[in-house]
């Protein structure tokens, strides 16, 4: 890769990021990302305006997912009455594994980072997952910049 940079998770913009390989190892949480947003802040950004990337693969080392849940969502009608309400609904552990490659393909909308904790949440056709890791470290590394 031509470009990496080290803990600067704030320095990229995620939001309708497209997930093209999720990877998960023992140590390492792996994500795959198209479209993704550099912001003028990024260390390696020499222009004074926000790029883009594709084949971003961003890295949270040492990785342990803490918590993945289906989240739940409420279906209204055409006039706004309720029709039905659907809980958030935890992943077992035992299914981390299928419910991460059902997420391959889909997109973020949001990753979050405080301290060694990251929340991303995911979009699917339908609904969203709230994935929870703590992480020693994240790692982003690509190729190109490209015009907005």
């Amino acid at each position: 890769m031509k470009f990496t940079t080290e803990n600067e998770l704030q320095n990229f913009d995620f939001k309708d990021a497209y997930i093209s390989d999720i990877r998960f190892s023992l140590d390492n949480f792996m994500l795959y990302l198209d479209n993704v947003k550099i912001l003028p802040s990024n260390s390696t950004n020499r222009d004074i305006r926000t790029m883009r990337t594709n084949n971003l693969i961003l890295t949270l080392e040492k990785a342990t997912i803490t918590s993945f849940i289906n989240e739940g969502y409420k279906v209204y009608n055409a006039d706004g009455k309720l029709l039905k309400t659907v809980n958030d609904s935890p992943i077992p552990k035992e299914n981390y594994k299928q419910a991460v490659n059902e997420l391959i393909s889909c997109t973020i909308n949001n990753i979050e980072q405080t301290d060694d904790k990251y929340t991303i949440s995911i979009d699917t056709e339908d609904h969203t997952y709230l994935l929870t890791l703590t992480s020693q470290r994240n790692l982003e590394d690509w190729n190109k910049y490209f015009n907005l």
